[in-house]
């Protein structure tokens, strides 16, 4: 008969407790490897997001950070017993370079902008621990071997104050840098939502206007008006206009003042011998311009406010003149008060007009309107800008 040891019978092949402690020391050791995968990954990882950030400055700040960095240096190495640059400065230097950068470009966006603050204090504590603790240990025994700045710690005051003044200058630097940009970003923005709005308060007037007077074409078609086709002619060329010509932020003033009186004309037209209308143009300085149908919007609520409540009698004065770059126009209605006078007077025009000057012309206008039991007048005073060449 065959006799088994006690190691015989534990390495047999069909021994559990042989099967359950491999399978244990297997867990155990896909465990330990998994650690050894996270605590490698980690600074990796952090390694990598700082190279990307790193890799997306632009050419402006690499040329500020590179200049600041020697100004400070030159700051920091300068001793008028010792003149020169010496290897222990550019390696001691280079430490709290490497910290500031660290700091700047990674602390900061990932911590202190997204309200992290004691995360990102304790991280800057650390790495103020660390390079001193470098420069201790490591580089002072490396470049003054054998002497007493080697042998010897200085104090956590002494040595706070040797390596914060450059970490904060640096850094300090860097957040300005990003406080600049992200203003310049805010005024970007502004800009975009302030050009949208005016896109959208231009896009208004052409509908408004159009309505407004297809309304008033209607009726003389209906009456079979031999007006009608010279109507349809100067509302085309207007239409023209506003469609191609006003696409643009500003128009020359001279053209302006030609569409404004071609639609002063055209309403003229329409009241045929129910009133006058007089137009009084004395700008004769050139090469400036305007934002488009501004002025046309205070003439048709000037007719519409007229004709809404009179038949006849209507009286209507528009008058523009100019003097040191500033336009100043004029323009005066009579009125008879209807129910209706409230609704014409706040209408999309006067609203939409108002919005584009406050946004147009900030502090550059001056805008009165008053409102008598027979009149009312618009005064407008406008700092127009040269068209650039002229």
């Amino acid at each position: 008969m065959k006799s088994f040891s006690v190691n015989d019978r534990y390495y047999a092949p069909n021994n559990p407790c042989r099967k359950c402690l491999t399978n244990l020391c297997g867990l155990q050791l896909k465990r330990c490897r998994l650690q050894n995968i996270i605590f490698i990954a980690a600074p990796i990882r952090i390694l990598l997001v700082y190279t990307d950030t790193l890799m997306s400055i632009n050419r402006k700040e690499i040329i500020f950070q590179l200049v600041l960095v020697i100004v400070v240096f030159l700051f920091y190495s300068y001793d008028r017993e010792n003149p020169g640059v010496r290897i222990s400065q550019i390696a001691l230097f280079s430490t709290h370079v490497v910290a500031a950068l660290f700091i700047g470009y990674w602390l900061m966006p990932n911590f202190l902008y997204v309200k992290k603050y004691g995360w990102f204090f304790g991280y800057v504590i650390l790495i103020v621990v660390l390079v001193i603790g470098l420069e201790e240990l490591v580089l002072e025994q490396i470049f003054f071997s054998g002497t007493r700045r080697a042998r010897t710690f200085p104090g956590v005051v002494f040595s706070l104050m040797g390596v914060l003044p450059v970490i904060t200058i640096l850094s300090g630097f860097k957040f300005g840098w990003d406080a600049l940009q992200k203003q310049q970003q805010i005024e970007e923005l502004k800009s975009t939502m302030q050009e949208s709005e005016l896109q959208f308060l231009r896009s208004q007037i052409n509908p408004h206007f159009l309505f407004n007077n297809l309304n008033n074409l209607y009726s003389y078609a209906l009456e079979s008006s031999p007006k009608t086709p010279e109507i349809i002619l100067e509302l085309s060329g207007l239409l023209r206009y506003m469609l191609y010509e006003c696409k643009e932020k500003y128009v020359p003033l001279e053209k302006e003042i030609e569409q404004l009186h071609n639609f002063i004309k055209l309403n003229k037209l329409q009241i045929e011998n129910r009133g006058t209308i007089h137009f009084t143009n004395h700008v004769e300085q050139r090469g400036y311009r305007i934002a488009p149908l501004i002025l046309i919007v205070f003439v048709e609520n000037a007719f519409k406010h007229s004709q809404a409540g009179l038949s006849e009698n209507i009286k209507i004065q528009v008058d523009m003149s100019m003097k040191n770059g500033t336009l100043h126009f004029k323009c005066i209605n009579n009125h008879q008060a209807t129910d209706s006078l409230y609704k014409v007077e706040s209408g999309i025009g006067l609203t939409n007009v108002k919005k584009r000057l406050q946004l147009l012309y900030p502090n550059e206008h001056r805008l009165k309107i008053t409102e008598g039991d027979c009149t009312y007048e618009v005064d407008l005073s406008m700092e127009l800008s040269a068209i650039q060449g002229k």
